[in-house]
C-alpha cells in the first residue's frame, strides 16, 4: 500500500474481513508498508471478503476505499 498526503500522514489501516492492522504515518507526506494477512480455513472457494484501505492525515481528514479478495483454492 501506498498513501500520500501533502499535509502529512497521521496513521493508517488495512482490513481485511474482520482482521484489522494498521502503521502510524509519523506525519511523513508519504508512506509505504505491506502487511500480511492470513485467511482462516473454511473459506468457501470464490468467497469475497472485504477489503477496505483507510489513511488520515494530520488535519483529521480519513479517506477511505473498498474493494475485496476472492477466495482461491
Amino acid at each position: 500500500m501506498r498513501v500520500s498526503d501533502p499535509d502529512g500522514l497521521d496513521s493508517i489501516w488495512v482490513t481485511l474481513d474482520s482482521v484489522e492492522k494498521g502503521d502510524d504515518g509519523g506525519f511523513d507526506r508519504a508512506f509505504s508498508s505491506r502487511w500480511l494477512f492470513i485467511v482462516t480455513a473454511g473459506r468457501n472457494e470464490g468467497e469475497l471478503l472485504p477489503l477496505t484501505f483507510r489513511a488520515r492525515d494530520v488535519a483529521g481528514f480519513v479517506a477511505a476505499r473498498d474493494t475485496y479478495v476472492v477466495v482461491g483454492p
